[in-house]
């Protein structure tokens, strides 16, 4: 994106425009105590050549290592046209359409991204994204006290699959305005929920279930659903956008699907790009649609009957008292959604379903090669997608580093959620025979060096 900067005379005019001498001016109500002239640990300005080469060699820093880890963000192949699109200037610099008509393009942006997530999650609306996957389970969270008006509890019930970070986040976003987050019962053979340990009584305003589980599981959705509703609840699934391809979506979950559905958007075109930025993605059934933050885009004609697109909704945001709002979403991650919009228009339900196959594909290669490696065996059995638990005869962050002296990231620590000795490997499509071979070689060379644990 180019920059344009200002003259000397356009900054003379523009103060004397204001009434203003000079910059610092601007500053004047900022007291004189909290002022500082200068910062320290800041090193001289550098030329765009200069800064230019510097970033070059902190990137190289980071080296090209091989990815095996997942555990909610995953590293798939991103077309170049995707980027090349977002980031052309007339998206990249694209802000919230406040004069929303006069944003046309904007807005078609947002209607084809909702139209698409809503076909791969089979339910009615979605709004024009989150901040992330985990912040979205906090808003859905929030969302379901406001249209479950009928539970005072304030109380959501977490299925043992839901990753841990967003029982977290959600804890600290909406943990003060009275919600309560408790964790149902695991089943510590299947690392699913124990069905024969479900609570009754206690009147969950929701129900979270994730699909696939953070352990690589896949759960019994449809009876979780269904006891949730059973209990009164709405119910709330998180999934990976990249299953539903292959897995049920989760409006069809149970006799009536859930009632919301949340998740990350990053496998749709983001790169891990070291964390971010990422965007989350939320849909809900038609009865919800009013108390979803955010805003919905909607297809309409004009008088001349020349099609056109409106925000068909504006949830109560930012533009009356904070108290009274029904979230402070603001730009929505308009340009990653704009990104995904690009990667589901050019990969199509098709391509998305390929891009499944062929990761699940290869983490059963993966999987069956380092299971006969001895120390290394399945945590849990039964199906999964793209990601296995596996459970070693030894403490998994030497093993780890290790393999990330080989240049291989061999996967996530999972031995604090499965409270044994275990690591969350997951392959994309990414990963050629060649590549997994070569991580399966790297893993066996490693278990077999036992100095390392003496």
């Amino acid at each position: 994106m180019p920059f344009i900067p200002h003259t000397e005379k356009d900054t003379r005019e523009m103060l004397a425009t204001i009434g203003a001498e000079e910059i610092e001016d601007l500053f004047d109500e900022i007291p004189a105590e909290l002022r500082i002239e200068h910062l320290d640990g800041i090193p001289e300005a550098l030329s765009e050549m200069e800064v230019s080469r510097l970033m070059r060699e902190r990137a190289l820093q980071d080296g090209s290592p091989m990815c095996y880890i997942g555990a909610g963000a995953y590293e798939h192949h991103i077309p170049t046209a995707v980027w090349d699109i977002a980031t052309r200037g007339e998206y990249y610099s694209a802000y919230t359409p406040y004069q929303a008509e006069a944003s046309q393009g904007t807005l078609q942006t947002i209607y084809e991204y909702q139209t698409m997530i809503t076909e791969l999650t089979r339910l009615d609306v979605s709004n024009a994204s989150l901040y992330d996957g985990a912040s979205g389970l906090a808003e859905a969270a929030l969302m379901a006290v406001r249209a479950n008006r009928k539970v005072k509890t304030g109380l959501v019930l977490i299925a043992p699959g839901v990753n841990p970070v967003y029982e977290k986040v959600a804890q600290a976003i909406s943990g003060g305005q009275g919600l309560r987050y408790e964790w149902l019962p695991r089943d510590e053979a299947t690392g699913n929920v124990a069905f024969d340990e479900l609570p009754d009584g206690r009147e969950p305003v929701a129900v979270v279930v994730q699909q696939p589980t953070f352990a690589g599981t896949l759960e019994d959705v449809d009876r979780l659903t269904d006891w949730a509703h059973a209990q009164g609840a709405l119910a709330i699934g998180i999934a990976n956008p990249t299953s539903l391809a292959l897995l049920e979506a989760p409006g069809n979950w149970g006799a009536e699907g859930v009632d919301i559905a949340c998740g990350e958007g990053q496998p749709l075109g983001i790169p891990l790009s070291s964390g971010g930025p990422y965007f989350g993605f939320m849909t809900c059934k038609q009865k919800h649609v009013r108390q979803m933050p955010g805003r919905i885009v909607g297809r309409t004609t004009d008088l001349d009957g020349s099609p056109g697109f409106a925000l068909t909704l504006q949830a109560r945001e930012q533009h009356i008292r904070r108290s009274k709002a029904t979230s402070n979403i603001c730009t929505n991650q308009g340009l990653m959604v704009t990104a995904a919009t690009v990667y589901m228009s050019l990969l199509g339900f098709e391509g998305i379903a390929r891009v499944a196959r062929q990761s699940h594909a290869n983490t059963t290669r993966l999987v069956d090669g380092l299971c006969s490696i001895d120390g290394i065996e399945r945590l849990y059995g039964g199906p999964y997608f793209h990601e296995v638990a596996l459970e070693l005869d030894r403490p998994v962050g030497p093993v780890l580093e290790a393999l990330g002296r080989k240049d291989i990231l061999g996967g996530y620590d999972l031995t604090a959620w499965a409270g044994t000795d275990a690591l969350l490997v997951c392959a994309t499509e990414t990963k050629t025979a060649s590549d997994i071979d070569t991580c399966i070689a790297a893993f066996a060379e490693t278990m077999a060096d036992e100095r390392r644990y003496e």
